[in-house]
Formats: C-alpha cells, structure tokens, sequence
C-alpha cells in the first residue's frame, strides 16, 4: 500500500477506483467496504485509492471538538489499512480553506485535476464542499461531463457502518476490550510516548512505562487493568496495562495509561510504544495497603499470562 500525505507529486493513477472517508477505526463494516473496492479496481484492471483527511473533518468543523473521540490516530488509521488490500492512501490535510471550497470546485479542482477518477464508489448520504452542499446527486450530474463512472453505497451498509462505529466506542466506553476487538476485527490499539512518571511501580517491583498518546482526541477506554501486547522499536512483548487514577499511590485524580510488560528492564523512555489490548482483567480498585496491592498485580499478572500465552 502506497501512502501520500497531501496532493503535491500524486502520480497518474491507473484506471483510479475512488473512495472518500474518514473510515475511523477502520472496523469490520468499512473493511467489507474496502474490500469491495480492491475488488471493483481489479475487474477494471485499475488501482483502489482511499481518500482520507487529516485532522478529522469533525475537530476543523465542529465548535465542540474537544468532545471528539477518535478511534484511531492517523498512523494507526494507516496501519489498520495496510492489512485491507487497499493500493493507494491519499491524507489529505482538512483546513477551514478546504472546507469552504464549493461543491463544483471540489468535483472539479479536487477531484477530477487531482485523482482523474474511473470509478468513484461512495454512499448515498456522502456530503461535501461548503455547507455540504455536494452530495451523491450531484456528481450523477457531473458524471457524464468529466467521464467517470459512479456506483452507490447502499443505504444498508451506510447504517450498519454507523452501528458498527457507535458499538465500538459503546463496547470501549464499558471496558469491554474484546466486544470492540470484535467489531473492530483486530485488538483495539493504543499508541504514544513512554514519559517520566513517579516510578512509584518501580518500588513495589512492577515499573511501568507512563504513556501519553499520540492524538489527544484518542478515545481511552474504561478505567481498569487489561491484558496487552506491546510493541517496542520490532520486539513484542505481553504485559498489562492499568487505566485510571492509581487510587492506593495516588492523590492527584489525574487520570493515566501505565503498561508494565514482563521481563522487561530496558530504558524506554522517549520511545513510541504500541499497545494491542486484549482483555479487560478486573476493575481499578483501591486498595489498603501497598502489600494488597502487590499480592493483586502478582494475580493480575498469573491472569494476563493465562490469557495471552
């Protein structure tokens, strides 16, 4: 899969299929999708291109963004794709300018100058250019004019990627890691950078790795521990990973992502670490003593163990 970041040096696309989303998560609906999008390029002997956004449409558009919970970062948006079977990712940059481009500019000065479509496969709900004011009609108007051919979505399949997208956060909201990882289709990710912390894990013998996110809006899931899998530079490790405030060490209130993996005494500070939950083990809890604690994770970790050996 080739992946462009923005519209300068795009090559000629061969017999380009076309379709345009957000495709957040990426989950079992708009996979299906996709895969009937590879299918439809390879009947016209052409090549399957995605045309995605970055930032999400949502944080440029909406006044309420901070209330915005994505379900994928950009780069594990790209990753999840690379396993669809997808040829061509274009990211194109969402900007205020490129939201208030009318609908014929976009069909004609976005579209057509810059991907030279063959096919465009879309939903029959899509909108875009200013106000929303294109939509699926419309480029049946155009179709004829600038030589492409226009297939729809079906309205079914509209409305189940939108359940499918509202479970996965249900499923996530509710700490229920493999009700998300089966809609999703995969272990539901999270990924960041390993930062200082109080190293209080440390103390008791279970360091951590404190992890800030690479997307502020990334949707965290449910306060809890669960069972992971953790990628470092190209090893994996297992491990578990507590979500909340630390009740028992902690007075700040502040919520936190600590992933301790086993075996493992490297210094990882500053690096990116990327984490596949697996299982949701029990939830955060407060306990009475630092010796509770301990005699806790000792049986949190035997759990993860069983679960992820």
């Amino acid at each position: 899969m080739r992946v462009f970041h923005g519209l300068t040096d795009l090559p000629a696309f061969r017999n380009a299929v076309i379709t345009i989303g957000t495709f957040d998560g990426v989950h079992i609906g708009h996979q299906a999708i996709l895969e009937k999008l590879a299918q439809r390029a390879r009947e016209v002997g052409g090549e399957s291109v995605l045309i995605t956004f970055d930032p999400h449409p949502r944080l440029v558009l909406s006044q309420q963004n901070a209330s915005v919970e994505l379900l994928s970062s950009l780069a594990e948006k790209l990753e999840a794709l690379s396993h669809v079977g997808i040829d061509n990712v274009v990211v194109v940059p969402f900007t205020p300018a490129f939201a208030n481009m009318s609908a014929s500019s976009y069909v004609r000065d976005f579209l057509i100058t810059h991907f030279h479509p063959h096919t465009f496969i879309i939903g029959y709900d899509h909108r875009f250019g200013y106000k929303r004011e294109g939509n699926f009609h419309l480029l049946e108007k155009l179709k004829t004019e600038y030589d492409f051919l226009l297939e729809e979505i079906p309205v079914q399949e509209i409305q189940d990627l939108a359940i499918s997208s509202t479970r996965v956060r249900e499923a996530l909201h509710q700490g229920n890691i493999s009700k998300a990882n089966d809609y999703l289709g995969r272990p539901y990710t999270l990924r960041g950078l390993v930062v200082h912390g109080e190293q209080r894990g440390r103390r008791i013998g279970y360091p951590t790795a404190n992890i800030v996110c690479d997307d502020i809006h990334k949707l965290i899931p449910a306060n809890g521990v669960y069972a992971i899998r953790a990628w470092v530079n190209t090893k994996t490790y297992i491990g578990m990973m507590n979500i909340g405030i630390r009740p028992t060490v902690s007075h700040a209130n502040k919520r936190s992502v600590e992933a301790h993996l086993f075996d493992f005494h490297d210094n990882i500070y500053g690096e990116t670490l990327r984490i596949e939950m697996m299982q949701r083990l029990r939830d955060e809890q407060k306990f009475d003593s630092i010796d509770a604690l301990r005699a806790q994770l000792d049986q949190d970790k035997s759990q993860a163990q069983e679960v992820l050996l």
